[in-house]
């Protein structure tokens, strides 16, 4: 199984947001210690690093590079790019490339605590809480 994590999941955990850090620490636990791939997209690494700018930098690289150790880095074509410009349906351009990204990893899954952002997505799309309790009985 393949999980694409959202950047809000990811900042959960990194900034221990309270009601949402326990949810991320278990997705990315999946992803980390079982069976289950995960990937972030690239546009999130940059994104994590500009909003840990504050943190002094040999803390940031080895968050990110900590990032990079559970999760699969994936972009998307320049095609599937244009493709999501293009299209107006989708509230979020981020969150479009998020989907685009998803579809490249051949991801069963997007986590985000958004869902209502990825309603056109190609990609299904679960909540933390609901993924963990789908992958509990697995």
């Amino acid at each position: 199984m393949v999980l694409l994590i959202d950047i809000n999941v990811l900042l959960d955990y990194l900034l221990k947001r309270e009601n949402f850090y326990d949810d991320a620490k278990k997705i990315i636990d999946f992803c980390g210690e079982s069976n289950i791939d995960g990937c972030i997209a690239l546009h999130t690494v940059t994104t994590l690093w500009y909003i840990l700018r504050k943190v002094p930098d040999e803390k940031r690289r080895l968050i990110l590079k900590g990032i990079c150790d559970i999760f699969d880095v994936v972009a998307t074509t320049h095609d599937e790019v244009v493709n999501a410009v293009n299209n107006s349906d989708f509230k979020d351009f981020e969150d479009c490339i998020q989907t685009k990204c998803a579809k490249t990893a051949n991801a069963d899954y997007i986590i985000t605590r958004n869902p209502d952002d990825f309603l056109l997505s190609e990609v299904p799309v679960l909540t933390p809480k609901d993924a963990i309790a789908i992958f509990s009985i697995l």
